[in-house]
């Protein structure tokens, strides 16, 4: 094998690598490609190819329930005659996929397309749910689009100012912090969370402003930043009179969010607030600053009220002047690998390729020409809402899930492990025996990063290539091999197992729509081109910064929605007197199957723990190590305590990346934000106890 220029699996920075042979089959050397380098968990992604319990062979359930190897014939079989039974019986929607934000542009796009037209079902939905739903919802109602980052991750380097709210891209991404040395040199990085994160900390010795907000009130708080903005004089108001469809009332839904009013509500001072809008505002273009950028990440967005925390966000940055304008703007860090790539084309609920709607008469004419057909189902139900219909008496009896590891990432797990149990037919596809896949009646051993062709892209926007350095393992395939497998025994023709040829019906499927890959190629993407969608021809350069001549809303100017703060959905009550918050670690990914597996990462994080305030730890009697019992409406654990200033006194921070007994989503509250359907991760009540040993464990 000579070396391959791929990218990285983990986060959307898709991070560029060259990967080079070595002796063990299947297994490679990774070295950065480009400027910069690669965090720990990038160093370490090839040992993830060659783990022990890799999946190599089909699986399916015998009589004594037991998970054992099959043929990849028989799997398929039996999975195409159990869903042709179950909807012959039940119906269409009798059968549901679930998609991820990690499967390559071409994986997405034959999923949603096999769902509506193999199995003519309207029950599919993603993981990225989880995690872009709010930010997208907010930037499609005021920009008419949705691309997480509308210029390229470089234009932050210029900044004198990046608002960072509820992301910590220090450990998610940590390649991405040295975008913020501008920022930080100018003493204009300003982040708010309510932990004191390694993201936060680059705001010492004069770097900028960490605002330490109490747990689901960062809405509240961009409302006073706003409000500062307005009633200081520090707006662009020519900018709003051209570009913005009703500036009066961003100036009416703001001017009751005074500093002082913010201050009782976030526990950030009102001077700490003035401070932050005037650093902020001296950077926009309209002071003649060096540009300034407000950035929003799940922190922000993981609630109930998620959609309209980005929107005011998205009011502040157009107050400023910001999007639209070189070197400045709003954006959203994208998470998930694919996270960007993965919710423009098909696998969403209510959308189809392109990023167009699955309710538009046009777009539905369009695709149904695309594939040949005379029909297509309407829009399902959104991620919670699927998985809570999952075996009911008018919901699917079946499921398929690809790219995703439910039982460690979906929200209330207790509910989730019930809804699964009840299904008549669960089929996993993965790499690894996941804790999704171990409940599974068939599992299918899929490829991973090094091991496939295809695409992803980045969160600019920016489509990239992945390539195949080694082959895969034993019998694994594709999950095009099962879409294609199953589709044909189902009598649907058209799904190929080539990923060149499903990116050139992609480009077809995607043309005219809002996230046009049409003037993509491989072949231009292999000779070096960067291109950032939307590319509506094969001349077209593509487009690295959006707006900068309007927007693409009927008459071209953004849309100002007025919001308002309102609590946490499950709130402080005298029996849970804190707020426990969930996020991530630097060693680990998402549900940590693929991180928990590497023994570097294992070793460094091994367990799930919980950071408690000494002040929390010292009204318990407990000290570092020692075991606490958390406990929400939904369930209680027992995990050891790290007792820091880190977080706030009225804060429990527990990281997510761990399954089985250690899975802190059995304690989350899977509300949903009313327009995105995103669950509430980030913030629930709970009570902590001193607990007694075993440490680690879960109880209903």
């Amino acid at each position: 094998m000579s070396s391959v220029l791929t990218h990285c699996p983990y986060c959307a920075l898709q991070c560029a690598t060259t990967l080079h042979p070595v002796a063990r089959p299947g297994a490679v050397e990774v070295r950065p490609a480009g400027r910069g380098g690669l965090c720990r968990k990038g160093w370490t992604a090839p040992d993830v190819l060659t783990v022990p319990d890799r999946l190599t062979t089909p699986l399916i359930r015998n009589a004594a329930g037991e998970l054992v190897e099959t043929s990849w014939d028989t799997a398929l079989d039996f999975v195409a005659s159990r869903i042709q039974s179950l909807q012959d019986t039940h119906g269409r929607d009798a059968v549901a996929v679930f998609g991820g934000g990690g499967l390559t542009n071409e994986k997405a796009y034959a999923l949603g397309k096999f769902a509506r037209v193999a199995l003519k079902t309207a029950n599919v939905d993603y993981n990225g749910r989880f995690c872009m739903s709010s930010a997208a919802a907010a930037t499609n109602r005021a920009f008419g689009i949705d691309r997480g980052l509308p210029f390229p991750l470089a234009d932050l380097g210029g900044a004198g100012a990046i608002l960072l709210v509820g992301s910590n891209i220090a450990e998610t991404m940590p390649p991405a912090v040295a975008q913020l040395q501008g920022a930080r040199d100018a003493g204009g990085l300003l982040v708010v969370d309510p932990r004191l994160s390694a993201t936060a900390g680059l705001t010492a010795d004069d770097g900028g402003i960490h605002l330490q907000a109490t747990p689901g009130t960062d809405l509240a708080l961009v409302l006073a930043l706003t409000h500062v903005v307005l009633q200081e004089g520090l707006a662009d108001t020519a900018y709003l009179a051209e570009r913005v469809d009703d500036p009066d009332l961003l100036i009416r839904s703001t001017a009751s969010w005074w500093p002082e009013r913010a201050e009782r509500v976030t526990g950030v001072p009102a001077a700490t607030i003035r401070r932050a809008a005037r650093v902020l505002a001296a950077a926009a273009p309209v002071h003649g600053g060096a540009g300034a950028f407000i950035l929003t990440g799940r922190g922000a967005e993981q609630h109930s009220k998620g959609t309209d925390t980005v929107t005011a966000c998205i009011n502040l940055a157009l107050a400023l002047g910001l999007p639209g304008r070189l070197g400045s703007g709003y954006g959203c860090i994208t998470g998930q690998g694919n996270g960007q790539g993965g919710r423009e084309h098909g696998q969403k609920a209510d959308q189809l390729p392109g990023y167009r709607s699955i309710s538009d008469p046009a777009a539905r004419a369009h695709l149904m020409r695309v594939w040949g057909v005379e029909d297509l189902p309407g829009p399902g139900k959104s991620a919670v809402e699927l998985i809570n219909s999952l075996g009911q008496p008018d919901g699917p009896k079946a499921l398929m899930v690809h790219g995703s590891n439910l039982l460690v990432s979906a929200p209330n797990l207790a509910s989730v492990r019930e809804r699964l149990a009840s299904l008549e037919l669960l089929v996993v596809t993965d790499v690894v025996p996941s804790e999704t896949a171990l409940l599974a009646d068939v599992v299918f051993p899929v490829t991973q990063w090094a091991e496939e062709d295809g695409t992803m892209t980045s969160l600019e926007g920016r489509v990239l290539r992945r390539r195949t350095a080694v082959a895969p393992p034993g019998e694994v395939r594709s999950d095009l091999a099962v879409f294609a497998g199953l589709a044909e025994r189902l009598g649907s023709k058209g799904f190929s197992t080539d990923p060149a040829e499903v990116f050139e019906e992609l480009r077809r499927a995607s043309a005219g729509g809002r996230a046009d890959y049409s003037g993509i190629t491989w072949e231009r993407l292999d000779a070096g081109e960067e291109l950032f969608w939307p590319v509506p021809h094969e001349g077209h350069p593509g487009t690295p910064r959006l707006f900068a001549d309007g927007f693409p809303t009927p008459d071209g100017r953004a849309r100002v929605v007025a919001v308002d703060h309102r609590p946490v959905a499950d709130d402080l009550n005298a029996e849970s007197p804190l707020y426990l918050v969930t996020g991530r670690l630097l060693q680990h990914y998402q549900s940590g199957a693929q991180t928990r597996r590497v023994p570097e990462l294992a070793e460094a994080e091994p367990e799930v723990f919980a950071e408690l305030h000494p002040r929390v730890a010292a009204q318990l009697g407990i000290g570092d190590g020692r075991p606490v019992r958390l406990r929400t409406a939904r369930g209680s654990m027992v995990l050891p305590a790290r007792v820091t200033t880190d977080v706030r006194p009225d804060t429990v921070f527990v990281p997510f990346h761990f399954g089985g007994v250690e899975a802190v989503n059995e304690l989350t509250n899977d509300v949903l934000d009313p327009v995105s359907g995103m669950p509430e991760f980030k913030a629930c009540a709970v009570e902590v106890t001193a607990a007694v040993l075993p440490v680690t464990g879960v109880s209903a």
